[in-house]
């Protein structure tokens, strides 16, 4: 595989912008922009790339002062108060809850603005969209230049990952955003003190560059997230959702991805991926004090997926949206969250099905940033989906609300955008785990793959082999959601990482296949690799409603039998997608994990092999695959054995198999 990551490219646009380049040229632009206090600061900050990053950011954007931010409670007081004082938060009436309000055609990422900057000589994904290198430092140049005028130029200095950890990536996020400092001391981990011996160890850093500008609406077509993988830099402005302007996240986690891919292929990957513990039964009933085992489990989801309720499921959370991993010296998979807080979706948040961040968000205590939520009269936040009665009215991501509201078209407006979030620090979570702090990672053994499936596949399968396991995250199918401004329809989503793969889907593939496949992985740690699908409906199964065939605390179940899986205490039945259990242990576990009666006729309704249906997705998957360069045949070899075992199958059987059929 080639690397294209480290190629010659063009000029790196800051420092030609900037045009900042000898210490002595640094020194004296910190001195100007900072007073004594600041530039004392700067003085632990030893590298001189990482000095030179922020000097020409300095340079071209012109802020009227420079804070450096340590992560004390003193720098982390200051930043609130100044993300109150410019408005970009509003208090709420719980302490420590404040408000934040994106522009009404701004609630979700930009993909259609969204670009990675490109050389001659290479090729980013299919997926995304590219800009060649020039017409970047034109836009740059056009739009950054003079951006932060009169505003305070926050500068951050994190790891993303614990301190010390094989896979962590030290950042710097440099923003004129007070929301967007506030929201990154809560979701990553301030490494000021460290900075420099973490940039020694990596051996690499990645840079954040953002600006709001004057955040109004008719400035939003000019907005622009732009990553040069090449010098590890993002840049973005005339923005403020922090999908978009929270560089260490998604733009730092395309990096990462990047580096997995092309420069430590088959040793590690950086996925889109919640990590969550789950407790296996007690090895002796008689001993109160005896404490479960506790299997780690990693899952992809797309945005709106449910991967937040699948890490809150689990009963020890590390992460829900961002993993990194690597194969260890003892043969094990070993997986660190990148962020340390969660910038969650709300809607459908509710005490039924998330009553540990309902703790949260309805009792005093943690510190939370909510956004584009509805705020009533009284100062308290509400959301679709909470199970509570909506309020007669407040302000909400467009203005003043009031029930029964509707747009110019005539359609309804809801109470909260779909895409409302909140942002919280993990540690405030009753099911946290101290283990998202340990730099060796925790040993990972489940893997699993879900999308928006309303028809099509079980709530639970396992995969045969890892290259099954591997086209499982390349196939899932998914919904456009409100995460992305302008997307709809039905979509493939593979791996729910392709909005962050910079290279082909090709490579990336043939990444996975490489480090899942590794031979460094111990026969006896081999990860169990599983597809979820909570969206089946009745519709699907014969019946005339849209309802969904399970509920979300089921979600506990088909965990728990992974977990049973995975160590060999529960049978399964062998289709040619994969494994699937059988009724009787599931009767078990729903009954003991969350008190309910499961019933022989909805196990065959959510078990039973639609095969046309089935086929019909590989044949999605097959031509679309058919289309891209580089795919690895592995991929079309096993969707065909797949198709052509189900067209045996139903041959044999008919186009419907009960799972008691066989067996």
């Amino acid at each position: 595989m080639v690397n294209k990551v480290e190629q010659k490219a063009g000029p790196d646009i800051g420092e030609t912008l900037g045009n900042i380049q000898s210490k002595e040229e640094i020194d004296n632009i910190l001195r100007h922009y900072m007073d004594s206090e600041q530039y004392s600061r700067m003085e632990l900050i030893t590298n001189i790339d990482v000095r030179r990053k922020i000097a020409n950011a300095i340079a071209i954007s012109h802020p009227e002062s420079v804070f450096v931010n340590r992560g004390n409670e003193e720098d982390r007081k200051f930043i609130k108060e100044l993300a109150l004082k410019k408005g970009e938060e509003s208090p709420l009436a719980m302490e420590n809850h404040t408000i934040h309000f994106d522009l009404s055609q701004e609630q979700g990422r930009i993909v259609d603005r969204t670009f990675y900057i490109v050389d001659d000589f290479e090729d980013v994904s299919s997926l995304a969209k590219r800009m060649n290198r020039e017409t970047a430092l034109k836009e740059v140049k056009e739009n950054f230049t003079g951006i932060m005028q009169g505003k305070v130029m926050i500068v951050g200095f994190y790891t993303r990952g614990p301190v010390g950890a094989k896979a962590s990536n030290p950042a710097i996020e440099i923003t004129s955003s007070a929301y967007v400092a506030h929201s990154a001391e809560i979701l990553y981990r301030n490494a000021y003190s460290s900075f420099n011996s973490e940039v020694t160890r990596i051996g690499h850093f990645f840079t954040n560059i953002h600006s709001q500008g004057l955040n109004r609406p008719e400035d939003l077509p000019n907005a622009r997230v732009l990553m040069d993988r090449h010098y590890k830099t993002t840049y973005a402005f005339k923005c403020t959702y922090a999908g978009n302007t929270l560089l260490l996240k998604k733009g730092n986690h395309r990096f990462a991805v990047d580096m997995a891919v092309y420069e430590k292929c088959g040793e590690e990957v950086a996925e889109h991926m919640f990590i969550t513990g789950i407790n296996g039964p007690k090895s002796s009933t008689s001993d109160p004090s005896n404490s479960c085992r506790i299997t780690w489990c990693a899952g992809a989801a797309p945005s709106g997926c449910g991967k937040t309720t699948t890490a809150m499921a689990g009963n020890h959370f590390v992460g829900d949206d961002l993993a990194q991993m690597w194969i260890a010296e003892d043969g094990s998979i070993r997986a660190i969250n990148p962020e340390c807080g969660i910038f969650g979706i709300v809607e459908d948040v509710n005490w039924e099905g998330d009553p540990m961040l309902m703790e949260n968000l309805r009792k005093a205590g943690a510190e939370v940033i909510w956004s584009n939520v509805l705020v009533d009269d009284k100062l308290v936040p509400h959301w679709v989906g909470n199970g509570e009665e909506p309020p007669e009215s407040g302000i909400n991501f467009q203005g003043r609300w009031h029930k029964n509201m509707v747009d110019a078209n005539g359609k309804p407006i809801p109470m909260s955008h779909p895409n409302s979030r909140c942002t919280i620090a993990s540690s405030a979570l009753g099911n946290y785990s101290i283990e998202a702090e340990n730099p060796k990672g925790v040993e990972t053994r489940i893997f699993t793959y879900s999308g928006r499936d309303s028809d099509t596949m079980p709530p639970v399968w396992v995969a045969k082999n890892s290259e099954q396991g591997v086209v499982l995250g390349a196939c899932i199918v998914s919904a456009a959601t409100a995460t992305e401004v302008g997307a709809s329809g039905v979509k493939r989503a593979p791996w729910a990482n392709a909005p962050f793969i910079p290279g082909s889907l090709g490579d990336y593939m043939d990444a996975q296949f490489k480090f899942f496949g590794n031979p460094k992985i111990a026969k006896d740690k081999k990860p169990v690799m599983a597809g979820l699908n909570y969206f089946l409906t009745h519709k699907a199964r014969g019946g005339d409603s849209n309802k969904l065939l399970g509920e979300k605390r089921d979600v506990k179940v088909w965990l728990a039998w992974l977990e049973r899986y995975t160590h060999n205490e529960v049978k399964a039945i062998e289709r040619p997608i994969g494994y699937i259990p059988i009724y009787e242990d599931l009767k078990q576990l729903f009954s003991q994990l969350i008190n309910k009666e499961y019933s022989i006729e909805l196990y065959e309704k959510q078990f039973s092999l639609y095969v046309d249906n089935i086929v019909n997705r590989l044949d999605l998957q097959i031509e679309a695959y058919s289309k891209e360069k580089g795919i690895p045949d592995t991929l079309f070899s096993v969707l065909n054995s797949q198709k052509t075992e189900l067209l045996a199958l139903k041959q044999k059987v008919g186009a419907i198999v009960s799972p008691s059929i066989l067996m």
